[in-house]
């Protein structure tokens, strides 16, 4: 069974679609999606047991919803503006930037960040942001995409004897179970909204 690959992404459902229209379009779509990364990640809400930032949940739904080159050219460029040592990733501040927070604890989840926009943009140009389990599905390969080099950062940079789960995925879990679910039902939300337009 062949699956299609060939269906538009949400980014792809309105505006120009060709020329410079769809250029102008596009870097429009990558500038707004670096702004709306960077806010996201210092959006924290208070949660049992850590607070949830929207960082993730910005990664993964920008991925789904703009495709696999669209959805890497913003993650690109959002860490390039973090490399640049402008404060927008969440644990970033005045005193701690660029290169050298990237290369910190936090620089494995950076790159999972970019495995998993490309897999959600691959994933929803099959259809799977279509439907809110096969989008939870999405959802759930993006975060372990992202926990993955995580993981192995944390103990490359701590050494395996300490307790890498306790520090960088139990706390998370019950936050990104949330932002699953959100994101499982937003994305076919917004396909519906763009059925009915059409309709």
């Amino acid at each position: 069974m062949t699956i299609a690959t060939n269906r538009n992404v949400l980014a792809e459902a309105f505006g120009a679609t060709d020329g410079t229209g769809l250029r102008v379009k596009q870097v429009a779509l990558v500038v707004l999606g670096i702004v709306a990364l960077a806010v996201a990640a210092k959006i924290k809400i208070p949660m049992w047991p850590v607070l949830i930032t929207m960082g993730t949940f910005a990664v993964l739904t920008i991925g789904a919803a703009y495709g696999p080159r669209l959805g890497l050219a913003t993650i690109l460029g959002y860490m390039i503006v973090g490399a640049l040592g402008f404060d927008v990733f969440a644990g970033s501040s005045a005193e701690a930037y660029g290169l050298t927070y990237m290369m910190g604890g936090t620089g494995g989840y950076l790159v999972g960040y970019v495995l998993a926009t490309l897999a959600l943009g691959v994933l929803a140009r099959r259809g799977w942001d279509r439907t809110a389990p096969k989008m939870a599905g999405a959802m759930l390969l993006g975060n372990a995409l992202i926990y993955v080099p995580g993981l192995i950062w944390l103990g490359v940079l701590y050494g395996w004897d300490k307790p890498i789960l306790q520090w960088g995925l139990t706390p998370f879990l019950i936050g990104d179970a949330l932002k699953l679910a959100l994101a499982a039902l937003l994305l076919p939300a917004a396909w519906k909204l763009v059925d009915r337009a059409r309709g």
